[in-house]
């Protein structure tokens, strides 16, 4: 007789053991030989050495499943242990799926512009993801790095976001300097929130695996296997975003996402956004993928709130030529 410990790293352990043990039961009963012992994170086996290696074949097989789809009903653990993995695998990953939620749910991309961004992603180290709000650009980003993470394609995830007011100040928060930029940065915490478990997120952020901080605090890091996103690009200076574009390092991915309606900073024209869209244009390796009002996917007033006000920004634009005009 032989004994092993498998360990359950990465994963809540009750989405293997199921309510009431009734999935270990069913895991049970599908290795007849063997003494299983959950405890926690980790299980211990004891039989013979054969039936053993095949149990953790098996557990590892379910593992994978569980590490990428974020869920395990009973159908699928009964096709996993009946040798149907494939069957359910090919029911799962299907191609517009770009990882799935903490729900079991699909994310996908819901748009022809956020398919687009999807597909620079395999090709591109350096995006540039430009459109008005409620478009998905952050959140399909966010999705494509978590997918980067869970296929160990980077070692961590790097979220930022230069640290500009809109209209609010930052130094009249109470707390410290993290109390102050935690809820600014709260954007990405949701959408990470959606995409990976909760326990496994706060082990991520405790062990930096996944970082957010302000743009600041990017200065002299070189940043290698790492999947990289800016956030509210276009509040970011000429300077600031020369600065985090010069971060890249090997086998790193980097997406810039922005709307340059947008811009809260003193001068608009010193947004580095917008002079980034005219100089990286047509560099191999970097693509911009312009979203437009027809990709919003939030409440459908948001798209004629977002018309509302690109045709009162363009009217204050032509009476501003015209009075310069006038001026000559």
């Amino acid at each position: 007789m032989s004994e092993k410990t498998i360990y359950l790293e990465g994963i809540d352990p009750m989405m293997l053991y199921g309510v009431h043990n009734m999935a270990m039961e069913r895991i049970n009963r599908a290795f007849p030989k063997l003494k299983i012992i959950p405890r926690g994170n980790e299980i211990k086996v004891v039989g013979e050495p054969q039936e053993i290696y095949a149990f953790e074949e098996k557990i590892r097989e379910i593992l994978d499943f569980i590490h990428h789809h974020n869920t395990l009903t009973e159908d699928e653990l009964s096709a996993l242990l009946d040798d149907s993995y494939s069957a359910v695998k090919n029911k799962k990953d299907q191609e517009d799926t770009i990882i799935y939620g903490v729900d079991g749910q699909p994310i996908k991309a819901r748009t022809v512009n956020q398919a687009c961004l999807v597909k620079e992603a395999s090709h591109s180290d350096l995006i540039l993801a430009i459109g008005p709000a409620g478009t998905g650009k952050t959140y399909t980003a966010i999705a494509l790095a978590v997918r980067s993470l869970k296929n160990k394609e980077v070692r961590r995830i790097i979220l930022t976001r230069p640290a500009v007011e809109a209209g609010e100040h930052l130094g009249f928060l109470p707390g410290d300097v993290r109390d102050k930029l935690d809820p600014y940065l709260q954007p990405l915490y949701d959408a990470l929130r959606d995409m990976v478990p909760f326990k496994k997120l706060n082990t991520y952020l405790e062990d930096e695996t996944i970082q957010i901080a302000p743009l600041a605090f990017m200065r002299g890091r070189t940043l290698e296997n790492a999947f990289v996103i800016l956030d509210e690009g276009q509040n970011a200076t000429v300077n600031q975003l020369k600065m985090f574009l010069t971060r890249m390092g090997m086998n790193s991915k980097f997406i810039v996402t922005g709307d340059v309606t947008q811009i809260d900073l003193p001068r608009k024209k010193n947004s580095g956004l917008l002079q980034a869209i005219k100089i990286l244009e047509g560099i191999s390796g970097i693509s911009i993928v312009q979203f437009g009002q027809e990709d919003i996917v939030r409440h459908p007033l948001v798209k004629d709130i977002v018309d509302a006000y690109d045709k009162e920004n363009h009217q204050k634009s032509v009476e501003e030529e015209d009075l310069e005009k006038d001026a000559e």
